[in-house]
């Protein structure tokens, strides 16, 4: 029986011009980073599943892609009939795939604590992998594009990381780009303020949702959740904050005059988007949005998410401040602040816009017709002097009918077929046939260099 090739939900697979887009956006972000001063890490595929759990909330762990055991693992599970699937999992498995590149990044810099020079300024682009419903711009393996400036608590690492989302999305052509801003601490004052403090996490996970579920479902969630309709009623600077970002942060430290931790949140939200406002920004708009809630398993000051508003995707970006995500490996008091660049939607966004140049449908630009063993040996000479002036070139590998040579050029959008036969090895020449146009002529290679 043949089974029908197919690959998992969620994934794909990348074609030749799919792959020359996606290199183009690499490396529009790597020069982007470059130049920004954040270096180069990679870590591997899998943790130790310890490292992962217990990082992303009770959700997030069940979207964690466990690894089953070498050999025979069941014969060493203890099994009865108490035993469920979550008692069973770190019996039988002990490596996960990474969830995120933010907590690999976490255990990375507590190991490698005596080797790095902080502030530590990090990129990393590697895939991550979720056992998510896969939808449109939501896949269960996907690349994510992660920033980081740890080891201070300065807030030019948030105006610096605000500036990078800006730079390589004008490198890249966007425009219509929407970075929202939020502070964890201001969260924490509003409840402190409606007096419902310890409610912080069921406030700010129905106020996550917002945008999914609309406000009345959010508002009947916190109800659902013990917060009285009197006390959501208090909250409404949540739901109903309009204006420019200095009219909203008057409101703000109006309604927080009585929090110490609203009114920290609120200066440091305002030293941000002020200094940002002075340097002003390319391609991107910024926007106080106390609604975002996003991370707030271990965000604790600036919170970030960004939107391309001319294609509706969803969030292509996200990050915030966090005190101390080093400490649950040991390395405690290491405060910094990430971002993470949605690449695969991203990636979307600039192919809905039409974003893509077009030299990325380019792969082959000459092809030599293979007339033989003595024309091919030939050729092999002249296609290693190609190569060295950087000219993407090939040879037919067999003496096979001209048609299907021609054919197999033109489906790899070849701009030169390149023809030597008896008569031009004799006189020292090529003959250039240019697929565009269908011309065709005889030069020396130095002429041909010119040509192409």
């Amino acid at each position: 029986m043949n089974n029908k090739a197919s690959i998992p939900k969620g994934t794909r697979d990348f074609s030749p011009l799919m792959m020359r887009k996606r290199n183009y956006v690499f490396q529009k972000m790597k020069t982007t980073f470059g130049v920004f001063g954040f270096e180069q890490i990679e870590t591997p595929s899998m943790e130790n599943l310890e490292t992962l759990t217990g990082k992303y909330g009770e959700e997030g762990d069940q979207l964690i892609f466990k690894i089953l055991k070498s050999g025979d693992f069941l014969s060493k599970a203890l099994i009865d009939k108490s035993t469920t699937s979550k008692s069973l999992t770190p019996q039988i498995s002990d490596k996960a795939l990474r969830y995120d590149l933010t907590v690999p990044f976490a255990r990375y810099v507590a190991q490698n604590r005596n080797d790095i020079a902080f502030p530590f300024r990090r990129f990393q682009m590697q895939n991550v992998w979720r056992a998510d419903r896969p939808q449109k711009g939501r896949f269960r393996e996907f690349y994510q594009c992660d920033a980081d400036i740890i080891g201070t608590t300065s807030l030019i690492a948030e105006i610096e990381l605000v500036q990078l989302y800006d730079e390589v999305f004008e490198s890249l052509g966007l425009k219509n780009i929407s970075i929202k801003i939020n502070n964890r601490k201001i969260l924490s004052g509003i409840a402190q303020v409606v007096g419902e403090e310890d409610k912080i996490i069921d406030i700010t996970v129905a106020l996550d949702k917002l945008d999914k579920i609309g406000e009345a479902k959010a508002k009947e969630e916190m109800y659902e959740k013990g917060i009285s309709k009197d006390t959501i009623a208090k909250m409404d600077i949540l739901f109903n904050l309009k204006g420019t970002n200095s009219s909203k942060l008057i409101s703000l430290k109006d309604f927080l005059k009585d929090s110490d931790i609203g009114l920290e949140g609120i200066y440091e939200l305002s030293q941000v988007v002020n200094q940002l406002e002075e340097i002003q920004l390319k391609c991107a708009t910024l926007d106080i949005d106390v609604t975002l809630a996003r991370g707030l398993n271990y965000y604790t000051g600036a919170i970030f998410e960004v939107e391309a508003k001319d294609v509706s995707i969803g969030s292509i970006g996200g990050g915030g401040r966090y005190d101390d995500l080093t400490g649950i490996f040991g390395f405690e008091n290491m405060s910094g602040v990430g971002i993470s660049f949605g690449f695969d939607r991203i990636c979307i966004v600039l192919e809905a816009l039409d974003l893509f140049p077009k030299f990325t449908e380019k792969g082959t630009q000459v092809l030599f017709v293979n007339f033989g063993k003595d024309e091919a040996n030939y050729c092999l000479n002249l296609l290693k002097k190609l190569r060295s002036e950087g000219i993407k070139s090939e040879i037919y590998p067999s003496a096979t009918k001209m048609k299907k040579q021609m054919q197999y050029a033109d489906r790899k959008n070849v701009e030169y077929v390149l023809l030597v036969g008896e008569n031009e090895m004799r006189t020292n020449t090529i003959t250039v046939k240019n697929m565009i146009d269908g011309s065709q002529k005889n030069v020396t290679f130095e002429q041909l260099l010119l040509t192409i």
